[in-house]
């Protein structure tokens, strides 16, 4: 049976730490323009506690969204042990493309997948490069849409990258700047036979709400009284963007799975964008609750938010990837484990991927 199969992965973590303590003294405002009434020390304690993030990480100045997609890319084509030149598609997935550093004018012209194609020097023309632009759930999607290209036989392999510099887009006087973060991760997925138990991709799901939701997480002016207005940052409606995500993301895991044919208690695994981790806590609970079960099992959810912060389309497969290298404590996988990859993000998107990790 052919199956769309990881056959490598790879990730960048960029070197500069960013830490809560850093923000300590910052002016942060509401949407009303006007200074907080509560000091940053108390802004960023209860940040912590809700959202897990102690740590980010942020590129360097040298190095954009298409240098560090390049190189998790280079790592994942090294771990498959591919020839670049047999990629019949790269698929990046972003939202902001370039943004070179001190601005906040992103460049997606040529695409980042184009610029990846690049540098890492593929000559082959049948490689075809392109971007997806589909909010936090774009590398989901990526892997997604890669699947159904290798079952209408126009594939064989692609390599699928996530990447972002967010903290090239925050406004400063904005709590929810604490939030973001840059990273890159990347995967090698190929159509291979699978032999006597069915591995590699098993079924997919996507949602989409393009009414009121689709002003959840825009591009909007600082939250400084005076700030230029033809600036813009990257902007979310934190309660409006949890509420929905636990209402719906839970209804898309399931659809997956049992569209999958996979019992719950088959399960060994949940990628979940790492977003914030009380709302990812929230859609497990309520994905679990959804089968008649009142707590999720210990460790079926590896994090990385703690020290990573939220990289946007680059969360799940750099925890991915760290989880396949052993870097997560208490998290292993092993051939024949049931997993699932689930996000959300702007548009209002969601989706969701149901795996099967394939023997070597």
């Amino acid at each position: 049976m052919l199956r769309s199969i990881i056959t490598g992965s790879g990730s960048y973590i960029p070197p500069v730490i960013k830490a809560n303590a850093d923000f300590i003294t910052r002016n942060f405002h509401g949407i009303n323009n006007q200074p907080l009434a509560v000091p940053a020390d108390e802004v960023i304690k209860k940040f912590e506690l809700i959202t897990g993030i102690g740590e980010r990480r942020y590129a360097p100045d040298n190095l954009n969204t298409s240098d560090i997609a390049a190189i998790a890319g280079k790592l994942a084509i090294e771990d498959s042990g591919i020839d670049a030149e047999t990629i019949d598609q790269i698929i990046v997935a972003h939202n902001y493309g370039d943004v070179v550093k001190g601005t906040i004018q992103s460049d997606a012209v040529p695409s980042i997948a184009s610029r990846v194609k690049h540098l890492l020097g593929i000559r082959n023309p049948a490689c075809v490069p392109y971007d997806i632009l589909f909010g936090c759930p774009g590398w989901v999607q990526g892997m997604i849409q890669a699947d159904v290209y290798f079952r209408a036989g126009s594939a064989k392999t692609c390599l699928v990258i996530g990447a972002e510099t967010l903290s090239r887009v925050l406004d400063e006087y904005d709590r929810d700047s604490m939030i973001f973060s840059d990273g890159a991760g990347a995967c090698i997925l190929e159509y291979r036979e699978t032999g006597d138990q069915p591995a590699g991709i098993l079924g997919t799901s996507t949602r989409s709400d393009c009414l009121n939701e689709v002003s959840y997480i825009n591009f909007g002016e600082s939250y400084q009284s005076g700030a230029n207005e033809d600036t813009r940052y990257i902007k979310m409606k934190g309660r409006k963007v949890y509420e929905y995500a636990v209402r719906h993301v839970p209804e898309a895991m399931k659809g997956c799975l049992d569209k999958s044919g996979i019992p719950i208690t088959d399960l060994k695994k949940i990628f979940i964008h790492q977003a914030n981790e009380k709302m990812d806590e929230a859609i497990v609970t309520a994905f679990y609750n959804l089968y008649g079960i009142q707590k999720a099992p210990e460790h079926i959810m590896p994090m990385s938010i703690h020290w990573l912060g939220n990289s946007s389309v680059a969360t799940i497969p750099t925890l991915y990837d760290l989880v396949c290298k052993g870097m997560v404590k208490d998290q292993q996988l092993e051939p024949g484990d049931v997993i699932l990859f689930a996000s959300v993000g702007a548009g209002m998107n969601i989706n969701a991927v149901c795996y099967r990790m394939h023997g070597n």
